[in-house]
């Protein structure tokens, strides 16, 4: 899935919640920390990593691709 970045970045945990793909941002945090998350197809376990256009992200089968958000 697609997902339009309106600013400079998104913190990891607050993209799973904008995504739909977790209920809170501290289920975001939580799936974070167990592990459940990648970066770039690399594992990753800061809650708080800046998520930038050009970037996608992995959880539970879902990939987002970071996007620049068109005006």
């Amino acid at each position: 899935m697609d997902f339009p970045l309106t600013g400079e970045y998104i913190e990891l945990c607050k993209l799973l919640k904008a995504a739909n793909l977790v209920m809170s941002g501290g289920e975001g945090k939580e799936v974070v920390a167990q592990g459940l998350v990648t970066v770039d197809g690399e594992l990753e376990t800061r809650k708080r990593r800046k998520i930038r256009a050009g970037m996608s992200v992995g959880f539970a089968g879902e990939t987002i691709s970071v996007k620049t958000a068109e005006s």
